[in-house]
């Protein structure tokens, strides 16, 4: 059997006769109708259809896109170009407008936390404060009276131990603690 190289090039001869003028005159009609295909074309579609193969195993003719096509293809990609520019800068101001109101709500957030730890420093304040002042109120008083419970004690273990009075300032002042 004779093997082909990849491409093969087989030349087509057209005699002076009559027959052969006119079938070559209808080839280039039919050629300039279609200025896509080529005489290879031409000739290989002639050939798909006189041996008879069925059209789903013939390959699909190739047709170059016509400067009407390229045009539209052309406004086609235009158009794409600016819906996707549309589209990004849509996006991009919808994500701009997320990151303000996100940065809105947690400096408001911020500030409100802001706000109570300074409440919290004031409350703690004026409990050091009041703290301060019942000690110092007390610490004469506190002195002495520890010198009396030393001069007091009694040093066998079954002697009474002297009851102890609360303050009222104390109990005040530890119910703030034990809020605190």
């Amino acid at each position: 059997m004779f093997q082909w190289s990849k491409k093969v090039v087989k030349s087509v001869t057209f005699d002076p006769g009559v027959a052969d003028e006119s079938l070559l005159g209808l080839v280039e009609s039919h050629l300039e109708k279609e200025p896509e295909k080529t005489f290879s074309d031409l000739c290989k579609e002639a050939l798909w259809q006189h041996l008879c193969v069925p059209e789903s195993v013939r390959p699909s003719p190739k047709t170059a896109a016509t400067p009407k096509v390229e045009q539209q293809i052309a406004e086609l990609q235009s158009q794409l170009a600016d819906l996707e520019e549309r589209f990004f800068a849509q996006e991009s101001n919808r994500l701009s407008d997320l990151e303000e109101r996100f940065f809105a709500q947690e400096s408001n957030r911020l500030e409100i936390m802001e706000h109570h730890l300074m409440q919290l420093s004031q409350q703690v304040a004026q409990l050091a404060i009041m703290v301060n002042q019942v000690l110092s109120f007390q610490s004469p008083t506190l002195s002495t009276s520890a010198q009396e419970v030393v001069n007091t004690t009694p040093t066998s273990p079954n002697a009474a131990i002297p009851s102890q009075e609360v303050d009222p300032v104390i109990s005040r002042i530890s119910q703030f603690l034990d809020d605190f």
